[in-house]
């Protein structure tokens, strides 16, 4: 029998851990996803985004902008919000239209407001071990992993996928806690040894149902972080069916990574208010 994470319940654990951390502010933090164009799916997640901030007492700042803007245009539009008060967390809704020089608009967000970890130099202070901020989804596959409770210090870790997003922070953080991890990437020729050997495996690829269950060994641990869209449905990287009763603990798509990453961001924001409130208490 296969354990399934339920990450909506780790996710209200640390929404309750925010909302009396944020009470404890000299300021309500706002947080801003700035939405660019008119797709509904975008629009919805922005939505969700702002109503789960709101309900932690962050208030939610909305910024939308026409596909039809310059790169130019969005980044004087940046650097406006990154000087909005009380400013605590700034992104910006991907992708973004061919004609937007995507990095270069996310490299206009302040460092310090940057929660999704996603401008060059917020990426780079988190590889060099400087960060303040770290990217969400890495941070929920850990929060996922903590909620086990279970001693992971002789573990072999694999992660499937080394993408900007998730893969290669996440096997970033797990080195930075001392755990033995294999990567597996399109390089790599022994993939499918590796993955049979795995006590954990994080997986991101974004390939849906690639793990079966005859590519695992019995009572592994599967945090799958992989999502695809399959006929307006939300799917994973984990054959759910074949791996049921050889995994022993499976979080899963939906609801697994997915809602604890919301938490991580406002966590992000709450990290970024801390600093500032530092600031304000500083020079009362």
């Amino acid at each position: 029998m296969t354990t399934l994470i339920d990450g909506k319940k780790i996710r209200d654990r640390l929404l309750s851990e925010i909302t009396a951390d944020i009470a404890g502010l000299s300021f309500t933090p706002v947080f801003c996803d700035v939405l660019v164009g008119d797709d509904p799916v975008s629009a919805q997640y922005v939505r969700m985004k702002a109503k789960t901030a709101s309900s932690v007492g962050i208030h939610a700042h909305f910024a939308s902008f026409p596909d039809a803007i310059t790169t130019e245009k969005l980044i004087a539009e940046i650097q406006q919000l990154n000087a909005y008060p009380d400013m605590c967390g700034l992104i910006v809704q991907l992708p973004l239209s061919q004609h937007i020089d995507t990095q270069a608009v996310l490299d206009a967000i302040d460092p310090s407001i940057d929660v999704d970890c996603l401008s060059t130099e917020t990426s780079n202070a988190f590889y060099q071990g400087q960060e303040v901020l770290a990217y969400p989804t890495a941070l929920a596959c850990l929060a996922v992993l903590d909620s086990l409770q279970l001693d992971l210090t002789n573990k072999h870790f694999v992660v499937l996928g080394q993408g900007k997003l998730v893969g290669k922070p996440v096997s970033h953080l797990l080195h930075a806690r001392g755990y033995n991890v294999s990567v597996i990437d399109i390089k790599t020729p022994d993939a499918l040894e590796l993955l049979k050997s795995a006590d954990i495996i994080i997986s991101a690829i974004g390939e849906p149902g690639y793990i079966k269950g005859t590519m695992i060994k019995n009572g592994v641990i599967i945090v799958d972080a992989g999502t695809s869209e399959e006929t307006n449905t939300v799917v994973g990287d984990v054959d759910r069916a074949s791996v049921e009763g050889i995994a022993a603990i499976l979080s899963s798509v939906p609801g697994g990574v997915g809602p604890v990453t919301v938490a991580m961001l406002l966590r992000n924001v709450l990290l970024a208010a801390g600093q500032k409130n530092k600031g304000i208490t500083q020079h009362e």
